[in-house]
C-alpha cells in the first residue's frame, strides 16, 4: 500500500523541517500544498522532495484539503499540519492497520503538547484515496461528514481507532494560538457556518466551547445545548430547561455519536463551573466520562470533575478522580500536581510532597507545583528546602506571571524571608 502525506502550508519555515523529517522515511510522496508563503516555506519543502502546489487562499481550509488530495497518487492518504509530528514508535501499527482490505479511516491519536487540560483527541488524519472521501467546513475541516454518507452506501467499510499516540501537535505550546490569532479566525469562520447550519451538533461542540473560553458563557452554553439536543432531542422536555435530556439513545448510535457527545457534556460542564452551578456542571461532566470512547479522550473531564469536587470538599472522591487519570496517564503531570493539592488538604504532607515531585519531574516548569511544595515543606518545618522551592517558582513565574511572582516574593518578604 503507498502512502501519500498530504498538507496546507503558509510561512511555516519553523515547523516545517521538524515534520518532514518525521514523515519522509514512512510515506511515499509528499504533497505540500503552499497557500501564499513569504518565507521559504516552499524551498524547505522542496529539499525534503515534496511535490509543492499552489493555492489561492480563500478562508477556507477544506477546499485547500481537498485540492492537496488531487495531487496524491497514494492508496492511503496521511494528513499532517506543519506545527504536527508524526510519532514514529507508532509507525507500525499504522502500516498494518492500512493493509487491512476493509479498512477505510484509521482515527490517530494525537497528543496536544502544552495543552494542560485535555492532553489528547482523536483525529481522522488516515484514510483510503477514495473519490468519495473528502473535506468539509470551512475551519475544523474532517473528512467525517463523507465518510458518514459513503457508509450509508458501502457499508462493508470498517473505522478503526489506534489506541498508541500517532501525532504530536505543537500548537498548544505558550504563544503559539495568540501569536497566529487563531480565537478570533476560528470564530469568525464557524459563525459563517452556523448561519446556514443553526442545529450543526460539530460546529455547536466547537463554537459553543470558543465562546465559553473567551468568556461568554450565556451565549457558549445556549450554543452547546443546542447542539446536544440535535443529537439528543429531549423526551419529554426536561424539568430544568437549561439542562439537555440524558435519555440514551440505542447502543449503535450511541458509539457512533459519543465523540461528539463526549465533547458536548465536557464543555457543558466547563461553562456550569464556571457560571458557579455547580450540580449542572457535575452531571455533565459525569455522562461525558461514561461516553464509550478511548480513556485517554477522558482525562480532561475527570481532571475538571475532580477539581470541581475537591472546590466543594469532597475531598475522597477527588482524590479517586484524580486516581483515575493518572491511571489512564501515567504521564498526567497536572494529575499529580491535583492529587497532591488534595492530599495537602487532607492532612497528608508527606504524600503530597511526592506528588508535587512528580509533577515538577514531568514538567520542571511547572511553577505552581514549586509553589505549593514550598508551602508544604514550610509548613512541616523544612525551611531551606521550602525556600528553595519557592525561589524556583518565583523565576518561573516571573516570564508567565509576573504579578504572581511579586505577590508571592512580598509574602515571604512579610513572612521573613528573603528570597
Amino acid at each position: 500500500m503507498k502512502l501519500s502525506l498530504c498538507m496546507i502550508v503558509k510561512n511555516e519555515v519553523n515547523n516545517l523541517p521538524r515534520c518532514l523529517h518525521s514523515v519522509k522515511d514512512v510515506v511515499d510522496e509528499m504533497i505540500v500544498l503552499d497557500t501564499g508563503s513569504t518565507d521559504e516555506t516552499v524551498t524547505i519543502a522542496q529539499a525534503f522532495g515534496a511535490n509543492v502546489q499552489y493555492f489561492a487562499w480563500c478562508n477556507d481550509f477544506s477546499a485547500a484539503r481537498n485540492e492537496s488530495l488531487q495531487y496524491a497518487n497514494g492508496d492511503w492518504i496521511l494528513v499532517l499540519d506543519a506545527d504536527e509530528v508524526l510519532a514514529t514508535a507508532n509507525v507500525p501499527m499504522m502500516q498494518q492497520a492500512i493493509q487491512r482490505d476493509n479498512a477505510l479511516v484509521i482515527n490517530l491519536v494525537r497528543q496536544e503538547i502544552g495543552a494542560v487540560q485535555s492532553p489528547y483527541s482523536l483525529v481522522s488524519r488516515l484514510f483510503r484515496n477514495h473519490p468519495d472521501i473528502y473535506f468539509s467546513r470551512p475551519y475544523h475541516a474532517i473528512v467525517d461528514d463523507s465518510v458518514t454518507c459513503l457508509l450509508q452506501h458501502e457499508p462493508h467499510w470498517q473505522i478503526l481507532n489506534l489506541p498508541e499516540v500517532a501525532i504530536l501537535h505543537y500548537g498548544y505550546e505558550p504563544g503559539a494560538i495568540a501569536s497566529r490569532n487563531k480565537l478570533q479566525k476560528a470564530r469568525t469562520a464557524m459563525e459563517g457556518f452556523l448561519v446556514n447550519h443553526p442545529d450543526d451538533p460539530y460546529v455547536c461542540s466547537k463554537l459553543g466551547a470558543l465562546y465559553v473560553q473567551m468568556g461568554d458563557f450565556t451565549q457558549g452554553i445556549e450554543l452547546l445545548n443546542r447542539g446536544l439536543h440535535s443529537i439528543n432531542p429531549p423526551h419529554p422536555p426536561s424539568p430544568i430547561p437549561s439542562l439537555p435530556s440524558l435519555i440514551p439513545h440505542p447502543s449503535s448510535l450511541i458509539l457512533a455519536n459519543a465523540p461528539m457527545l463526549y465533547e458536548l457534556h465536557y464543555h457543558l460542564g466547563v461553562a456550569y463551573s464556571r457560571f458557579q452551578q455547580v450540580v449542572q456542571a457535575e452531571q455533565h461532566y459525569r455522562v461525558a466520562i461514561q461516553q464509550p470512547i478511548l480513556d485517554c479522550l477522558k482525562l480532561g473531564a475527570y481532571n475538571n470533575l475532580g477539581s470541581l469536587l475537591k472546590v466543594n470538599g469532597d475531598l475522597i472522591n477527588a482524590k479517586a478522580m484524580y486516581e483515575a487519570c493518572l491511571a489512564i496517564d501515567p504521564a498526567f503531570a497536572i494529575g499529580y500536581y491535583n492529587l497532591g493539592m488534595t492530599l495537602k488538604a487532607m492532612g497528608q504532607m508527606t504524600k503530597a510532597i511526592d506528588h508535587y515531585q512528580t509533577a515538577i519531574d514531568l514538567n520542571p516548569h511547572y511553577a505552581e507545583a514549586y509553589q505549593n511544595l514550598g508551602v508544604v515543606l514550610l509548613k512541616l518545618g523544612n525551611v531551606a528546602e521550602s525556600l528553595q522551592a519557592f525561589r524556583q517558582a518565583i523565576v518561573l513565574h516571573k516570564t508567565a506571571n509576573p504579578q504572581e511572582a511579586e505577590r508571592l516574593q512580598r509574602s515571604l518578604k512579610e513572612m521573613g524571608f528573603q528570597v
